[in-house]
C-alpha cells in the first residue's frame, strides 16, 4: 500500500508561480514513475507531467515550457514547478505513482488532489 501526500496548491494571479509536492510512503517493490494529472470542472482528467525513476520527464502539450517536473528518489517525492500560470491552468491536480508491487504487478496510486486556482 502507498500513501501520497500532496501540498503546494493555492490561489495565484496569472503569470505567477506555484510549486506542488507529492511525497509517497508505504511498501512497494519500486516506484516506476511519478507524476501529475489535473481535472478542471466539466473536463476530462489530463496528464500534466510525469517522470520515470531514471529522471526522464514527459509533459502535456499545454504546459510544456512552463511546468517542470522533478523527483527525489531518496525521498520518494516528486515536485511540479509551475511558472507563467494561466487561468486555464485552474484545476484540481492529482499526484500519482506507478508502482511495481512485490507480486510483479503494476498498480497506480492516487493522491487526494490539491486545488490550483489562477486568477486574472
Amino acid at each position: 500500500q502507498v500513501q501520497l501526500v500532496e501540498s503546494g496548491g493555492g490561489l495565484v494571479q496569472a503569470g505567477g508561480s506555484l510549486r506542488l509536492s507529492c511525497a509517497a510512503s508505504g511498501s512497494v517493490f519500486s516506484i516506476v514513475a511519478m507524476g501529475w494529472y489535473r481535472q478542471a470542472p466539466g473536463k476530462q482528467r489530463e496528464l500534466v507531467a510525469s517522470i520515470t525513476r531514471d529522471g526522464i520527464p514527459t509533459s502535456g502539450p499545454s504546459v510544456t515550457g512552463r511546468f517542470t517536473i522533478s523527483r527525489d528518489n531518496a525521498k520518494n517525492t516528486t515536485y511540479l514547478q509551475m511558472n507563467s500560470l494561466k487561468p486555464e491552468d485552474t484545476a484540481v491536480y492529482y499526484c500519482y505513482v506507478d508502482a511495481l508491487l512485490r507480486s510483479g504487478f503494476r498498480y497506480d496510486y492516487w493522491g487526494q488532489g490539491t486545488q490550483v486556482t489562477v486568477s486574472l
